[in-house]
């Protein structure tokens, strides 16, 4: 009986032991969660710091109220940056439609009293708010804001952000803002007063590619004038010296792939700009000095479609330039069959009176714009799918306009091919251009193929303007600055061969682009105009010989 009581008085007590243990533990969880809320929360004489005449005082206050984590730290932030923060009787208070709150607290004061000043923001203090209020928003849900914040913090010097940066790489989970916040971290580390903390950054900086972390690594390197360099230790100068390599040889190799684009970006425009002549040339024996003010009529037909969207379908201005494209083949097509069938056609055979016949032709037509649009560069507006481009390292951009007319061009091309290799139009325009009397002996309108083949060559024309308009002005001269490169891509591919003018036009493109930073663009021109030389010197018919009887001939 004794030890049945003994049992239960031990289980009771034991049971009042464990109460007593877990009110224990939950009264010394509240204790701490006041503590770490206590040191969260922003001190109000850290507050009234933010009104010092001392600007290094508002400036480490900044810092401090940045990498604290209380949530009203952002409201305090952006107080300052819109100039409504304010110090009045050792409290610093906001001032909001003519009352006061308390910064701290947010609890509402009464109304501000006449006279009231605000604290001034300079550029210094200006550029730590900005800091600061970024690392703040490395939290937001948002991941355009967390990118957009860390990209933000990677010029920053601030070291009490350092803490916020390690916690927000500690929770990140996309790979893109992950990548900036390491990187914010290595260049704000690079600045520590600890030795080992700004060799870490050192290494950790040969992953960027951004042109401000170089300029930096490279004014670590430098020696000043007393002999002495900016950073004391050298294993920190080795390693960023190997990161400054490592970024050296990744922007080069991203900077020969930029040149390639460019150059074929241009070789593509060129494209455009004589594959319409290597028609009306190339097969037809035409020496069209108005070929380029087709170039010209399909970009002003570009302009004139723009302007109609842009009144009349606003909600769909996007798709002009799409819209452009049949009607400046139209346009230009129906002006070239009119121009073959009222002048070129009494001219076949008497080439020098045709090139001055055409030249003249393409005075009339710069006239003519200049009266219907007047002598100044109209503006041509890209759609926003054409607009921007892809970022690459170093700040470098690959545009999206040339990016889509390179594909336009091969477009094109191909469809060129297609009608001179795969319809009755290009069987005839071969026959005619091999052996003009006997097909027309076969029955073939040889007349009426010249209209048409001239028009095909200067509808593409007119797509190759629409192409233009993107990517430069559009003026009555338009067409002159492309009408000589044109007759020297179609005569060094070879009369009539469309490969041979794709090859020499992304041949000169790339040559010419690869040229000019190291000889400039007017001397990179004359390079290659005298390779040209002479290369026609030892092969004439270029690169690619026209076949047939009339080629014997």
């Amino acid at each position: 009986m004794r030890a049945q009581v003994f049992r239960a008085q031990r289980h009771d007590f034991s049971l009042i032991n464990s109460r007593a243990l877990m009110f224990v533990i939950v009264a010394c969880l509240l204790w701490l969660a006041g503590i770490a809320s206590a040191r969260a929360a922003l001190d109000q004489s850290l507050l009234v710091q933010l009104g010092s005449d001392d600007p290094d005082v508002r400036v480490a206050a900044v810092r401090k109220i940045g990498a604290s984590e209380d949530p009203r730290a952002t409201v305090v932030l952006q107080a300052v940056a819109s100039d409504a923060l304010a110090v009045t009787n050792g409290r610093a208070v906001i001032v909001s439609d003519n009352n006061l709150v308390d910064a701290a607290t947010g609890e509402a004061i009464g109304a501000a009293p006449s006279g009231l000043e605000t604290v001034v923001v300079n550029n210094r203090l200006r550029g730590e708010l900005d800091s600061a209020l970024a690392g703040l928003k490395l939290s937001s849900p948002n991941r355009e804001t967390r990118l957009a914040a860390a990209k933000e913090l990677q010029g920053s010097d601030n070291d009490d952000l350092l803490p916020i940066l390690q916690g927000a790489l500690a929770k990140e989970s996309d790979p893109g803002v992950k990548a900036i916040l390491q990187l914010a971290a290595a260049s704000i580390g690079l600045k520590s007063s600890d030795v080992e903390q700004r060799l870490r950054a050192a290494k950790a900086l040969a992953a960027s590619d951004d042109p401000q972390v170089r300029q930096i690594l490279s004014t670590m390197l430098t020696k000043q004038k007393d002999g002495s360099y900016p950073e004391a230790d050298e294993r920190v100068r080795n390693a960023a010296q190997g990161s400054l390599d490592e970024i050296n040889r990744r922007l080069r190799t991203v900077e020969l792939g930029v040149s390639l684009f460019t150059g074929l970006s241009l070789g593509s425009v060129l494209l455009l700009a004589a594959l319409g002549l290597a028609i009306t040339y190339g097969l037809m024996g035409i020496i069209n000095m108005a070929h380029g003010e087709f170039l010209m009529i399909g970009a002003y037909a570009t302009y004139v479609v723009q302007d109609l969207f842009r009144s009349y379908f606003p909600h769909a201005f996007d798709w002009y330039v799409i819209a452009a494209l049949p009607v400046a083949f139209a346009v230009t097509a129906v002006i070239g069959m009119a121009l073959e069938r009222g002048v070129l056609r009494w001219l076949y055979g008497r080439p020098l009176e045709t090139l001055l016949t055409t030249w003249g032709i393409s005075l009339l037509l710069i006239q003519a714009s200049r009266t219907l649009f007047g002598a100044q560069n109209v503006e041509v507006e890209n759609p926003s799918w054409l607009s921007g481009g892809i970022q690459l390292a170093g700040g470098l951009v690959l545009p999206y306009n040339r990016i889509v007319i390179l594909g336009f061009a091969l477009a094109v091309l191909a469809a060129v091919w297609i009608v001179i290799n795969r319809t009755r139009l290009g069987l005839f325009v071969r026959g005619v251009t091999q052996n003009r009397s006997m097909a027309s002996c076969t029955g073939v309108p040889t007349h009426r193929v010249d209209m048409l083949t001239f028009g095909l060559g200067s509808g593409v024309a007119g797509l190759g303007g629409v192409a233009l308009s993107q990517i430069g002005n559009v003026g009555p001269d338009l067409g002159q600055n492309y009408i000589v490169d044109s007759f020297m891509v179609v005569v060094l591919g070879g009369v009539g061969q469309l490969a041979g003018t794709v090859i020499a036009a992304l041949g000169l493109g790339s040559i010419a682009k690869f040229l000019e930073p190291f000889s400039g663009a007017v001397l990179a021109k004359i390079f290659v105009l005298v390779m040209i030389i002479l290369f026609i010197q030892k092969r004439p018919q270029g690169l690619f010989a026209l076949k047939g009887r009339s080629a014997e001939a």
